[in-house]
């Protein structure tokens, strides 16, 4: 089958298509001819390295988080899927790989995919759409009526997220440029904030809770926000010991976590509030979840542009280029 591999970690390293042996299977694995995939910020991280503290990879590694596609086989202790059927997922992290023709995966990390998307459109939402149903119901318990900073609004994460918070009835503040603000406007932002021109820790007092997607400077700041008690989840932030414990990640990491981390706890409690870092997990069930959003017409994907599966290296370029509005697929069959 064909694949897009990288065959060493670097922020230089191309990204190859070559030839790669078709999948095993185990008994409860699903088999599948892989239509479409999105590309993600945690590609880029992967391709990298920068995550090698959480995840090692053996190399030649094949790219990809999430995809799109119909099932060719099942194993033996398979119940859920068929043969034909159309489904949307994302691996578990020890067996990312969706940028090939075909990928094997645990039956318990995909879903249906709902049915009136198309497979590039159902591509686009696994891995953003489980990180923030994880952040706003496990971590967050987002309700009805909070208030919500959203970190960059018009970004893959951000239009599902603000679409989210929406539905589940919060108040919605969000940061964009002109040119995401009708984007962001059209997805139900309540107030939107010109990172370009405004200082959101100037506008913003006592909000609940903050959804980081860009860490750094913009992380630290979102502190000010808050009002005690508040929360802030961040996917680009550093793992703090928190997250060390509850990811088991053994005494040593914890510590080293606990030591890099340092400000930002200074920061919790200077501000007497709580910081998350979240590394998603895959799950069916939360996916067949968000499915039923998406067919009650209550979430939409927000794509960006589509790529064929030979211009996967452009495409990897532009996610970097930092301006795509919504989600980059990568159309694969």
């Amino acid at each position: 089958m064909k694949a897009m591999i990288i065959e060493k970690y670097g922020k230089d390293v191309p990204l190859l298509m070559t030839e790669r042996p078709m999948p095993d299977i185990g008994e409860h694995d699903v088999l599948v001819e892989v239509h479409a995939a999105s590309l993600n910020p945690i590609d880029i991280k992967v391709k990298e390295g920068k995550v090698k503290f959480l995840l090692k990879y053996n190399m030649p590694l094949i790219l990809g988080n999430d995809f799109s596609g119909v099932v060719i086989k099942v194993g033996d202790r398979v119940n859920d899927f068929k043969l034909g059927d159309e489904v949307y997922g994302r691996p578990r992290k020890d067996r990312i790989g969706t940028l090939a023709e075909y990928i094997a995966v645990h039956q318990e990390d995909i879903s249906l995919k709902p049915r009136n998307l198309s497979f590039e459109e159902a591509a686009s939402i696994p891995l953003v759409g489980l990180t923030t149903y994880q952040a706003f119901y496990d971590i967050l318990k987002l309700q009805k009526d909070q208030k919500i900073l959203i970190h960059a609004g018009s970004g893959g994460v951000g239009t599902f997220a603000i679409q989210l918070a929406k539905l589940m009835g919060a108040y919605v503040a969000t940061t964009a440029s002109d040119k995401g603000y009708e984007l962001v406007k059209s997805l139900g932002a309540d107030r939107i904030i010109n990172y370009r021109k405004e200082n959101f820790e100037e506008l913003l007092t006592g909000y609940d809770a903050v959804y980081d997607t860009l860490g750094g400077s913009i992380l630290k700041k979102s502190f000010q926000i808050l009002k005690p008690s508040g929360k802030i989840v961040s996917i680009s932030g550093l793992p703090n010991a928190r997250f060390g414990k509850e990811a088991q990640l053994g005494w040593l990491k914890t510590t080293l976590l606990s030591i890099v981390s340092r400000k930002l706890a200074a920061l919790e409690k200077k501000t007497r509030t709580s910081y998350h870092f979240l590394f998603m997990q895959p799950s069916g069930v939360q996916l067949k979840k968000i499915k039923e959003f998406i067919e009650e017409g209550r979430i939409i994907p927000i794509i960006d542009k589509v790529f064929q599966f030979a211009e996967a290296p452009q495409a990897l370029k532009y996610l970097e280029g930092g301006s795509a509005k919504g989600k980059v697929v990568i159309k694969i069959k």
